[in-house]
Parts: C-alpha cells; sequence; structure tokens
C-alpha cells in the first residue's frame, strides 16, 4: 500500500481551515451524509484514527516493549494513508472489518485498546461512496500532526471542530461552556495537585482539560503524571461529545483518558463507593431537559424531579468528599424554583456552604439560549451560615453579549479581584456585591433570585434610547424566566 507523504511543515492555520473546509465540501457529496449532525461524527472518528496513528509512531520510538494497540491491516498507515484503497474495496474494508475490530479491542486495565474499544462502541460509517472516504481520507492526510511543537495546529484544529459541534449543539438543546466561563470557574476553585477532579457532563472535555492546563506546571515525576491523569475524570452521555473528549484530552497528551460513558445521574446515584467520590467537581449540566422516570425515581422521596439540573445538582452533593469543593453552572429557574427545587435548595445549604453566587450577564450562551445563567460554588461539610452574591456587569454602552460579541475572560477581572483567595479573606460589599444570611433565605423559602441592592447605576444620566432597549432587553428575560417557570410546574406535574 502506497504511503501517504507528510512533511515536516507545520500545518498553518490557513492550510488548516483549508482542509476543514475541503472536508466539509466533500462529505456534503455523500448521499449517506444529511447534515452536520452526519458529517461532524464521520470527520471526528476518522480524524481520531489520524492521530492515533502518529500518537502510535511516537510511542514506537521511545517505548522499548512497544506493542502496537492498533495493527496492521487495521492502522491508519495501513489502509487511510493508502491513496490507492478506495472504491467499494475501501467502503467494505471499513464496514466489515475495521469498525468491527475496533469495537472489539481489550485489553489489560491501563491498555489504549480499551480507550479504542469504548470510543468506538457506536461509530458507523455513514458514508455510501468510497470514493468520496478516500477522498476524504486523503484531505485529513494533510494535516501534520507529527511535531510535538504543533499544539497551537492542534488547539486551532479543535476551534474549528468544537465551532462546529457548537453550531450543531444548538438545534439539539445542548450549550457547551464559553472557555473564559470555563477558566474562571477552574481557578476559582484552588486546584490542588493530587485532588481527584470530576465533570459529570463532562461533553468535549473543556472542564478537564482546562483543570489539566492548571494544574500539569506541578507535575515533577512521571509518577505524579499518571496521578494528575488519573485523577481528571468524566462522565458523558451521549457517543459523538465522548468521541470529541476523548480526542481532545488525548491529544493534549493525556493518553488513557479516565472519561466514561453512560448516564452521570445514574451513575452517581448507583455508585456509592467510598473510592468514587471527589474532591472536586466542575460542570456545566444540560438544564432544561427532562430525564426519565426510571432515572428521577432513583432519587429520595421528596426529591424527584425529572429536571436535569435539580437531579445533578443532588447527585453531586452526595459525590462530593467530606470538605470536597464545586463550581456548576445553572441556569435561573433553578435559583427561583419551587416545591422540590426549594427542598433541593435547602439539602445544598444543609449540607454545603454555598458561599458564592456568580450572576452572569445576558447572553452569555448566546445565540443558543438568552435564559440567564449563574455560577454556584460550594463546599460539602458544614451548614451554609451566608451566601455572597456578585453581579457581572455588561460592558458600558450594551445590554448583554452575542455570539459576535461573546464575553471575553477579563470580563470576570474585578470578580477576580474581590475573590479573596482561596480563603475568601477581607470581602467586603460594593456595587457588584452583596451578602444575604441564610435565615433571610430560608423566611424566601430558598429563593436564591435576588437582585443587586447595591445598583451603580445612575438612570438620570442615561439616554431615553438606552432606557428603551433596557426595558426591551428585560420583557424578553422576564418571557424567558416565565417559559423556564412553566417547564419546572410542568415536569413535576
Amino acid at each position: 500500500m502506497a504511503q501517504a507523504k507528510t512533511g515536516d511543515e507545520r500545518t498553518s492555520r490557513a492550510k488548516l481551515d483549508a482542509v476543514i473546509k475541503a472536508a466539509r465540501d466533500i462529505m456534503r457529496k455523500d448521499p449517506g451524509l444529511s447534515g452536520d449532525l452526519d458529517r461532524l461524527p464521520q470527520l471526528s472518528w476518522m480524524l481520531f484514527l489520524r492521530a492515533f496513528d502518529t500518537m502510535e509512531a511516537d510511542r514506537a520510538a521511545v517505548e522499548d516493549d512497544y506493542r502496537p494497540a492498533i495493527g496492521a491491516p487495521y492502522r491508519w498507515q495501513s489502509w487511510g494513508a493508502d491513496q490507492d484503497f478506495t472504491g467499494d474495496e475501501l467502503l467494505k474494508f471499513v464496514n466489515d472489518d475495521l469498525l468491527p475490530h475496533l469495537r472489539g479491542l481489550n485489553g489489560p486495565s491501563g491498555d489504549p485498546r480499551n480507550v479504542l474499544s469504548a470510543v468506538f462502541t457506536e461509530i458507523e460509517n455513514r458514508m455510501r461512496s468510497g470514493y468520496l472516504l478516500r477522498d476524504l481520507a486523503n484531505q485529513l492526510n494533510k494535516i501534520n500532526f507529527a511535531s510535538s511543537d504543533d499544539i497551537h495546529t492542534m488547539a486551532h484544529l479543535y476551534e474549528q471542530i468544537l465551532k462546529q459541534a457548537r453550531d450543531t449543539a444548538g438545534d439539539s438543546g445542548e450549550f457547551y461552556t464559553p472557555r473564559p466561563v470555563i477558566r474562571f470557574m477552574v481557578e476559582q476553585t484552588f486546584l490542588q495537585h493530587g485532588e481527584s477532579i470530576l465533570d459529570p457532563a463532562c461533553g468535549t472535555g473543556g472542564f478537564l482539560l482546562e483543570a489539566y492546563e492548571e494544574l500539569r506546571d506541578s507535575v515533577t515525576s512521571t509518577a505524579q503524571r499518571a496521578e494528575l491523569h488519573a485523577n481528571l475524570r468524566g462522565i458523558e452521555k451521549k457517543p459523538l461529545p465522548y468521541l470529541l473528549c476523548m480526542m481532545n484530552l488525548m491529544l493534549h497528551g493525556i493518553e488513557f483518558p479516565a472519561v466514561i460513558r453512560g448516564n452521570a445521574l445514574v451513575q452517581m446515584r448507583d455508585d456509592i463507593r467510598p473510592s468514587s467520590r471527589v474532591n472536586v467537581v466542575l460542570t456545566n449540566p444540560p438544564f432544561g431537559g427532562e430525564e426519565e422516570a426510571s432515572v428521577a425515581k432513583r432519587y429520595p422521596a421528596g426529591l424527584q424531579t425529572k429536571e436535569t439540573a435539580w437531579l445533578y445538582l443532588q447527585g453531586i452533593i452526595d459525590r462530593l468528599k467530606p470538605g470536597g469543593r464545586c463550581a456548576i453552572i445553572v441556569p435561573n429557574g433553578v435559583l427561583f424554583g419551587t416545591g422540590v427545587g426549594a427542598r433541593i435548595k435547602q439539602k445544598l445549604l444543609r449540607e454545603c456552604n454555598l458561599h458564592t453566587v456568580v450572576r452572569m450577564p445576558q447572553g452569555v450562551f448566546a445565540p443558543y439560549t438568552q435564559i440567564p445563567a449563574n455560577l454556584l460554588f460550594f463546599e460539602k461539610g458544614g451548614s451554609t451560615k451566608e451566601v455572597w452574591f456578585y453581579q457581572i456587569p455588561v460592558p458600558e454602552g450594551r445590554r448583554g453579549y452575542s455570539k459576535t460579541k461573546p464575553m471575553p475572560y477579563e470580563a470576570f477581572a474585578d470578580c477576580s479581584a474581590w475573590w479573596g483567595g482561596k480563603t475568601r479573606a477581607d470581602r467586603t460589599e460594593n456595587e457588584h456585591a452583596w451578602r444575604v444570611p441564610v435565615a433571610d433565605l430560608k423566611e424566601s423559602e430558598y429563593d436564591l433570585d435576588l437582585t443587586n441592592p447595591n445598583p451603580g447605576d445612575d438612570l438620570a444620566h442615561r439616554s431615553p434610547q438606552d432606557l428603551i432597549k433596557e426595558l426591551i432587553a428585560t420583557e424578553h428575560q422576564i418571557l424567558d424566566l416565565l417559559s423556564s417557570l412553566e417547564l419546572g410546574l410542568r415536569l413535576e406535574s
């Protein structure tokens, strides 16, 4: 089989953009792929094998006892790099030999074959033309994975794929977390080496990768490196985000990601072993969704609901070790929820110290939803005495963020400076920050949807146009909140 040429030059961003565009154009011609929900998985699993083959070559160069995880004729260099292997012959090989072989791989604990079989359990080739399949493989061969210095290229590649994932996910009710929000949450959790870190709704791995970036400079030995990799744990329910997460982590040097495919709401409830508890949870669980009745029934009487955000919140409380910490994104509906929601918030305040609620501006998750989001920071053990609230303002002259003008990391600068470090020392009230005694929250039946009592806005000096725009935006926000409340009531009934 002829070997594809791989140059020594880095794959530039412009070239990478051209390759991805050409790949999408090829896939549009295939009758088996009807849209991005079909094209993105196809591109992802082939790119995964292409990148994995490069990592295998790196292993072969440094490991004396190297044994390939994928042997011939199944590894990429045997079929993906052979430009003469095409048409019906290639199509039959991929469908009847390659994918069944990958699904059936297995090995001892820590063996990369276990990673491969987990990733490819539900992967299918949906392309019907073996000639277009060859054209797609040829495009992917133009990407140079060979240089370990090409991490900037890989990051850009992932920006391209995850952008497509985000655009596609908006149609299926899933919202991927903006990188500045992830970075802020990780930093304010004050991670330490040796701690176990879980994202039970890990999606494409954004929180796990940011945690890895935060801690990897503290690694001073091979043993510590292995410990760090093992401590980054994830659970993902859907096959495409799971594949993207595994590829994301592996391409950043985590060879055996501790990420499993499954329903975290079931996993967190059923697995009660002490070893399954963790020091830190960082997550953005799906909200506005509805779980099966069988899942809700696994939770205690009086706390059962089909709303995913509520189930994740109580599952996380139970999964934390004593002294464990959590940073979680929730919609406004969680803050003002009554009934089951109020009882779950009562559990949170009784079993944890909910020390900080960061209220986010409108449009952080634009264009997928305008429902305002909030960041909850709490610690397991010891009940809540008071809750600090911090309102992140929008830039002057704007009513919110948008797809074209997203929230930058710098928007968190004042909140980070106010935070008070790991011990949250010397916090003071100001125009953005205020605190509420837990007694007041109990009187309001645990309503956390509190507005800033110290607004710094001077209405007398604002133009009528700005006021009208804000009134319109407020009306839209009220409609979103009412829709969220209606959904919660419907799910409880």
